[in-house]
């Protein structure tokens, strides 16, 4: 724009100046005289301006023949110009038009048209970083994975593309079953674009599935920093990795195991594994306050038998009478939950108080039949002299009730004996709940889901191994023997005995 308005004015200045000079020479009458070796030439005004207008006009056209040679030089050597830049817009609108053909074959799922025309768009765009994408999705699509790894690797050569590539070869890596080098790929993404929510919950669930409890928990910290997770399920995901790094310390130290177990309970005061954990490091600490606080905080919040049971572990050494008494820190806490009931009545039946069992557990057995409910009915049956129909029937009915909550993982309803943070059968993060299995035909039962031992004055929860998996019916066996087991258990023989 400047160099044109700047030949503009120097046009008008030569305009201007023959204009002048020609007036000068009409002026004065005389014309222009010429001398070239010993040779004069007189022109008139006329024939001088006319003269310099031809003067002019043959500068002007040697310019434009060199001009000319110029550019057929540049031509020549490859240089731009104009006729190249016709040749140029030409060959990207074929390629545009090519690579809008391949998307929309793409999507049409014509992969082997669309593979050909990104091959077209990039011979004729030289634009790899929009063909490639196109190619390695198409080569996906046919299902040929060789070619699309190699369309990936291409595009880790390209700052723009790397981070693409990286997440691509990482999906064929997950599709091939090949934890262990995704893993590696994820971290790359994540270290390339660490705000990319998908690669960093990818990386996580890997780390989880691996038992790389730090390194989960230093992606769950860039997922926070960049906002990619609620901060609600940070804390969440951040006690159960706490937990489950407690785990992982518990034989090789101690102390440490202890510290994590606390720090969990600390993100997730309401978590109930966590609480137990934080308890039972407490209470090996010689802290009996912090462990109560602990274990009601999140008995308010959810009744839990591992609760009861952590609760127990506090004084082992009491008696039945004294651990009702000392109870009662719990027990009044939700006095109308299933488990408060429950946990009561229990209490009771150690301390061979049955009217008082009875009268804890009121009309749950008929508002909420579970299998420990009609299990503790057999056991006050028994301890108040029924008759053995009368215990049976309780035994019988737990036949056919439901098992009650369970350790149940929400993707897959696999049911487990205890919370772990991931599922063993579909392998996904903190999917466990305590809550009723839907199609409920498998119990899975604990040491604290049915009669607990330590209420009982029995052994220590870790002594109690859990009972297999055993299908209703064919294995109802199973259900009225562990049943029984607790109705004679101790206190339960003296009960026997008695009736």
């Amino acid at each position: 724009m400047l160099w044109s308005l700047i030949k503009l004015l120097i046009f008008i200045g030569i305009v201007g100046g023959l204009i002048y000079g020609a007036e000068q020479l009409l002026a004065t009458g005389e014309g222009i005289r010429i001398a070239v070796l010993n040779t004069e030439f007189t022109l008139g005004p006329i024939q001088s301006v006319l003269a310099a207008l031809a003067l002019c006009a043959a500068v002007w056209l040697l310019m434009k023949i060199v001009g000319l040679i110029v550019a057929t030089l540049r031509f020549v050597l490859g240089d731009e110009t104009a006729l190249t830049r016709y040749f140029s817009r030409n060959r990207e609108r074929r390629g545009y038009r090519a690579l809008s053909d391949a998307l929309i074959a793409l999507s049409a799922g014509e992969t082997r048209e669309a593979m050909a025309k990104a091959g077209k768009a990039e011979a004729l765009l030289k634009r790899p970083e929009l063909t490639n994408l196109i190619a390695a999705q198409a080569a996906e699509q046919s299902g040929d994975a060789t070619r699309a790894q190699e369309v990936y690797k291409r595009m880790l050569a390209d700052d723009r593309t790397r981070f693409v590539g990286v997440r691509g070869l990482m999906k064929q890596k997950l599709d091939a079953g090949d934890t262990e080098v995704a893993m590696k790929l994820a971290e790359k993404a994540v270290a390339l674009k660490p705000g990319n929510a998908e690669t960093s919950e990818t990386l996580f669930h890997l780390q989880a599935q691996k038992d790389d409890w730090t390194g989960a928990r230093r992606t769950l910290g860039t997922e926070l920093k960049y906002g990619t997770m609620p901060r609600d399920v940070c804390r969440r995901r951040d006690a159960v990795l706490a937990l489950a790094d407690a785990s992982g310390k518990m034989e090789s130290d101690a102390s440490a195991a202890e510290d994590a177990a606390i720090e969990a309970n600390r993100l997730a005061p309401n978590f109930v594994p966590a609480a137990v954990a934080a308890a039972r490091a407490f209470v090996a600490r010689g802290k009996i306050r912090p462990a109560t606080k602990a274990l009601k905080t999140a008995w308010t919040n959810e009744p839990h038998p591992d609760l009861a049971a952590a609760f127990a572990e506090i004084a082992p050494e009491e008696t039945p009478a004294e651990r009702v008494t000392r109870f009662s820190e719990l027990t009044r806490i939700n006095p109308d939950h299933p488990e408060t009931k429950m946990l009561l009545a229990e209490l009771n039946i150690a301390a061979e108080d049955f009217p008082e069992a009875r009268r804890a557990m009121g009309q749950l057995a008929d508002t909420d039949p579970t299998v420990r409910a009609m299990t503790i009915m057999a056991a006050i049956e028994r301890g108040e002299g029924s008759s053995d129909a009368v215990v049976q029937g309780w035994l019988g009915r737990a036949l056919t009730v439901s098992r009650g909550p369970q350790w149940v993982c929400s993707n897959c309803s696999t049911v487990h004996a205890a919370f772990v943070p991931v599922c063993g059968t579909c392998q996904g993060f903190d999917t466990i709940g305590w809550t009723v299995k839907p199609d409920s035909e498998v119990m899975q039962a604990t040491s604290a889901a049915g009669m607990l031992p330590l209420i009982l004055g029995g052994a220590k929860p870790s002594d109690a191994a859990p009972a297999p998996e055993a299908d209703l019916q064919g294995d109802g066996d199973v259900v009225e023997g562990a049943a029984s087991e607790a109705v004679t258990s101790e206190p339960g023989k003296k009960q026997a005995e008695t009736a």
